[in-house]
């Protein structure tokens, strides 16, 4: 195993325009799961200059049954959508939230797919998908999140909130990060290299304007990443020049494109599904969420400082396939006890695709607020999502007493 390395992450903001059309989708899961905690939502985001299209299948009681529309509820989701783009802030001539032209191709759900996932006389509830799964927790942030990902999200949310406060006039909605550091063992010792492309206002990029943006990048950085690891860092703000064209009208934006800055960071395995857009009976979305929770209480309970877990499913089987646990070495216990000890939590109640969303509290309109700045380390509204619990420590301290 490697001691001495360098590891990079990105991130993107809000205003990107592959994250603009994930926050779209997430907003529609939002407005049908609160007129019906049972809805069926697979909706994807199609976004670029003055259009935003919406296509995917739906099964919502009281908005859409048996092939049509509730009265009013075409003109609901178009609000949704315009109110979700003027909250990210585009206010541009190539993107404004007032007159972009809106379509919406969502239909209903296939009668195939949905006779797979219902429940039956004969049969529990099963997966929407077949697919695997992984969840990662890692001792390097006090929100047991890779720290080159923990830093780049860091960096881009405290320039959004800049931006919407007013304090940094001169940003627009659309930026990118990227934080390389140097390891030493598992441990992080040095930011090589600090990336920051932002959209700007006119001007930004040329003189003494942008010797003040370069000068607030800088500023924002250090007050994010620890000073003991800016010692040796090499920074490239805006590193093209000029980046006044962004957002959807800069370039088009599909939901599900950035599965790696949603996620880990590439410290981990990604099985592939993007979560945005899907409620969650799809285990793209509900089994990546289960699996980092298990792994992060893996961690904060001491069993290791760096847990994988992996899970597979067949689409209309509700029990998965496999649980895999990868403790990298670090294990206080074998892999393979940990494993146990998981599917030997009473209250957990299995991992069926229905227990999961039973016991996390997932049929609630709580989605949104993950399309941007990752689905996992982070609070909405002061708490922190269902699946960055820590209630299952007990549990498997218990487990090894």
């Amino acid at each position: 195993m490697r001691t001495d390395y360098l590891f990079t992450s990105e991130s993107v903001s809000e205003g990107h325009p592959d994250k603009v059309a994930d926050q779209i989708s997430d907003g529609i899961v939002d407005l049908f799961l609160s007129k019906d905690p049972e809805a069926r939502i697979a909706c994807e985001t199609l976004t670029t200059t003055q259009l935003v299209v919406l296509a995917g299948e739906i099964r919502c009681k009281g908005v859409y049954e048996d092939g049509a529309w509730a009265p009013g509820a075409q003109e609901e989701i178009e609000a949704t959508v315009r109110a979700t783009v003027k909250r990210i802030g585009y206010e541009q001539d190539g993107f404004h939230w007032e007159t972009f032209r809106f379509e919406n191709n969502l239909h209903g759900q296939s009668a195939h797919i949905a006779q797979g996932v219902d429940a039956a006389d004969n049969k529990d509830e099963g997966a929407g998908d077949q697919g695997i799964m992984f969840g990662y927790a890692t001792d390097e942030t006090p929100d047991l999140m890779p720290a080159t990902l923990y830093y780049s999200h860091k960096i881009l949310e405290r320039m959004a909130a800049d931006r919407h406060s007013g304090a940094a006039p001169f940003l627009e909605p659309d930026a990118k990060s990227q934080v390389t550091l140097r390891y030493e063992g598992s441990l992080p010792v040095a930011a090589t290299a600090v990336v920051v492309s932002t959209q700007h206002a006119p001007g930004y990029d040329v003189g003494e304007k942008e010797a003040e943006l370069h000068a607030y990048v800088k500023r924002v950085v250090a007050e994010v990443i620890p000073p003991v690891l800016l010692r040796e860092t090499k920074y490239y703000i805006n590193p093209t020049g000029s980046f006044e064209i962004g957002g959807p009208d800069g370039d088009a934006g599909l939901t599900g494109r950035k599965i790696i800055v949603d996620t880990y960071g590439g410290a981990a395995p990604h099985g592939g599904g993007a979560f945005s857009g899907k409620d969650p009976t799809k285990v793209d979305r509900s089994a990546a969420y289960i699996t980092r929770y298990l792994a992060k209480n893996v961690v904060a309970a001491g069993l290791a400082t760096r847990c994988t877990i992996q899970i597979a499913y067949a689409i209309g089987v509700s029990e998965p396939l496999s649980l895999y646990v990868d403790t990298h070495d670090t294990g206080t216990a074998g892999d393979d006890k940990i494993e146990q000890a998981i599917l030997g939590i009473p209250r957990l109640g299995g991992l069926t695709p229905r227990a999961i969303r039973t016991h996390l509290g997932l049929n609630k309109p709580i989605y949104q607020p993950t399309a941007a700045y990752g689905h996992f380390g982070r609070k909405a509204d002061g708490d922190f999502f269902p699946w960055e619990r820590l209630d299952l420590v007990d549990d498997l301290k218990a487990a090894f007493a």
